[in-house]
């Protein structure tokens, strides 16, 4: 294997190229070699986290307050958002963003319906009777974040699946912003009240998360504590998540956004250089990673990116991410390590640019949402394929999902087992209970089955 790294200035962004042609690598070898975002990242986030959590447990609201004034520039009144200024922002939305979000809003729901999975009873032995039944939590929270972009998008898609989850109540939480009263942003207030969400706090990062999961008073308004909470957010965020784990459910610690593309000579490059540059435009640090065979395709969308991110707004952060060491060209020996080397990655989005791209994803083991075709890119996925957006990070798809209906319930498992069917299998239980030095265990089937 040979690296090349390239460094430009933020008006010339370079991907770096990993050259695996002429070489065999394990699993384990390609995951060490696919690029990451570095582990620095993290610093002492958690601990700052862990402070956080503590301080809001302890003092409440006041802190909260706090904490906006800090972060946020705002001096807050009542932190729960009066329900005139949900159905104010709605009134007021923009006649083709609430058509997109209306979209947006059907095809989520349809598909997260889809997800609700059903009860299955089975009769394992006469009479000896199982159920797996499905149950939606009680209460779920929805974090939804500012920082350098909207979301009304992550509105729809934690809110759907709960919904479709039929979870007894919901409440959001999202940032206040300054340039808005301290309200939160009244995009994402329209996306909230179109859901029919009627249980809004501006209250932001990790403060929120502990708020949801610890409840609050304020104002003579009480948030109560959540069962699951999910959502996006900064590496504060899911700290947040990880800190909480345990207290509540979370739908996965979510990094910064990430994108692979599977290529090869079918590909049309500026396809391939448009979708790197949407993903790396959320952020610095987003990955945006081209794995190939074919070096001819990887010239050229070196060149369509040239091309592309010198004019697109956010050219700066674009520069950035594209040459960050979590970004980069994958070059391989052919289409089957192609697969390895997206298996390795597990990226959150994997886009498949190839011959037969439904034959190729079906390959594909590891991937929070697999993307086919020339005419499915990410940011399709993002808003209105129907699908959801909220997806593992950082590798974490091969072992996780994406946010699904099933996130908002748990699998209760019934046991009823007739007089005879304890019967027949009571001496087999005893035998193991007294060789794991359980007598009791035993004992309290023997009071059945031999009345003592």
């Amino acid at each position: 294997m040979s690296t090349i790294d390239s460094t430009q200035s933020p008006a010339a962004p370079m991907l770096r190229t990993i050259d695996l042609r002429g070489t065999s690598h394990s699993y384990k070898e390609l995951r060490q070699i696919v690029p990451r975002q570095t582990s620095d990242y993290v610093g002492n986030a958690l601990a700052t986290v862990e402070d956080i959590i503590a301080r809001v447990r302890a003092d409440g609201a006041p802190y909260l307050r706090e904490l906006s004034q800090r972060f946020d520039g705002v001096t807050q009144g009542a932190l729960r958002v009066p329900q005139s200024s949900i159905d104010g922002a709605v009134a007021a939305l923009d006649p083709a963003v609430r058509e997109g979000l209306e979209i947006a809003i059907a095809r989520t729901r349809a598909f997260a319906a889809a997800q609700r999975p059903d009860d299955k009873t089975i009769e394992v032995a006469p009479g000896a009777k199982l159920t797996n039944r499905w149950t939606p939590v009680r209460r779920a929270g929805v974090y939804v974040p500012g920082g350098l972009a909207v979301y009304p998008s992550s509105v729809i898609m934690n809110t759907v699946p709960a919904q479709a989850a039929d979870v007894g109540s919901l409440v959001l939480c999202t940032p206040p912003q300054k340039e808005f009263g301290g309200l939160p942003h009244p995009t994402i207030l329209a996306a909230a009240g179109l859901l029919g969400v009627t249980e809004v706090w501006a209250i932001g990062g990790a403060q929120a998360l502990a708020a949801m999961a610890y409840g609050i008073d304020d104002d003579g308004e009480t948030l109560e504590p959540v069962d699951t909470i999910t959502g996006p957010g900064n590496i504060f965020v899911a700290m947040a998540k990880r800190a909480l784990q345990g207290v509540v459910g979370v739908d996965g610690e979510a990094g910064t956004t990430e994108i692979a593309v599977i290529a090869d000579d079918t590909a049309t490059p500026d396809y391939v250089a448009a979708d790197l540059i949407s993903q790396a435009e959320h952020d610095p640090n987003a990955g945006s990673i081209l794995i190939t065979h074919s070096s001819a395709l990887a010239k050229a969308v070196t060149e369509a990116i040239t091309s592309r991110a010198a004019s697109t707004k956010h050219a700066e952060r674009v520069a950035t991410a594209l040459s960050g060491p979590q970004s980069g060209i994958i070059l391989t020996n052919s289409l089957d390590q192609s697969i390895a080397v997206a298996d390795a990655y597990a990226a959150e989005h994997l886009e498949i640019h190839t011959e037969d791209a439904a034959a190729v994803a079906a390959r594909v083991r590891n991937a929070g949402a697999i993307f086919i075709g020339g005419f499915s890119p990410v940011p399709l996925g993002d808003y209105a394929a129907g699908s959801n957006h909220v997806l593992p990070t950082g590798g974490s798809a091969a072992f996780a999902s994406g946010l699904n209906t099933t996130v908002f319930m748990k699998a209760v498992q019934l046991i009823e087992y007739s007089e005879e069917a304890l019967a027949e299998i009571g001496d087999a239980i005893v035998a193991v209970a007294e060789d794991e030095d359980l007598p009791a265990h035993g004992e309290a089937i023997t009071a059945r089955t031999k009345g003592n």
